[in-house]
């Protein structure tokens, strides 16, 4: 398998688009460590998916920078190399710019900046000093390109996502390691709620009029790790089904 004898972490790998992309990730050959602050989750998907010790479930908490080091350091131990990381883990907090204090503010930040900046540092410094060219992969989201109401915190997150990527692609060049990212759309998943009439609104929004599956955007974050991706690199790709392409339909 193409990807034998890689290893690759996932944050927030036990559930949506993480999940779908450990299993995508392992199916190739990868080793993977599933790391997610639900621990529960985590280990149930490494015993879900029985692949010994290729597949390995590991606690994070991504917003502090001692536990990212702790597990790139971890998962180097663990399989004797770090090839990648996908920087997948996040939150969300809707709240109008007039209402967000500043501890909700960085609750936002926290997650969805910083832990992005700290999977790009301790995997690329671990990288170098293995000699491997490895591939970090970062998730953005379409409102790091536009703006959303009630979302201050999150469009400066995941803006913030999108420049760190380029940088990272162009201080990691000359060691061979490529920085890339994806900005999906709106994502049928959990976290949606339960209500069909908010989905299909939702959906609407899209040029097909149809939600995104956490599957669609494994897909293309599996390709990116991949060596027919070798010269994507510093760009964040949408998988948005339109979405930044148009305004109404």
């Amino acid at each position: 398998m193409e990807m034998e004898g890689q290893a690759i972490i996932v944050t927030g790998g036990a559930s949506g688009i993480g999940k779908e992309t450990v299993k995508q990730l392992a199916a190739k050959g990868a080793s993977v460590v599933i790391a997610d602050f639900n621990s529960e989750a985590a280990a149930s998907l490494a015993t879900e998916m029985d692949l010994a010790d290729k597949v390995v479930s590991y606690k994070v908490d991504v917003s502090k920078a001692e536990e990212v080091e702790a597990m790139v350091h971890w998962t180097v131990e663990k399989f004797n190399t770090i090839n990648g990381i996908f920087n997948n883990a996040g939150i969300g907090l809707v709240k109008p710019l007039l209402e967000l204090d500043p501890a909700s503010y960085h609750k936002v930040i926290d997650v969805d900046q910083h832990s992005v900046y700290y999977g790009i540092y301790y995997t690329a410094k671990k990288m170098v000093e293995l000699g491997v060219k490895g591939t970090i992969v970062n998730t953005a989201s379409i409102y790091g390109s536009i703006a959303a109401l009630g979302s201050f915190n999150y469009n400066a997150a995941k803006a913030a996502v999108v420049m760190m990527t380029k940088s990272a692609a162009l201080e990691l060049s000359d060691y061979g390691i490529r920085s890339v990212g994806v900005a999906p759309g709106f994502i049928d998943t959990p976290i949606l709620g339960d209500s069909d009439e908010a989905k299909e609104q939702l959906a609407q929004l899209h040029m097909r009029q149809q939600l995104i599956k956490p599957e669609q955007v494994a897909n293309v974050v599996t390709f990116l790790f991949t060596d027919a991706a070798n010269a994507v690199n510093g760009q964040t790709i949408p998988v948005d089904d339109g979405f930044l392409s148009f305004k109404t339909k």
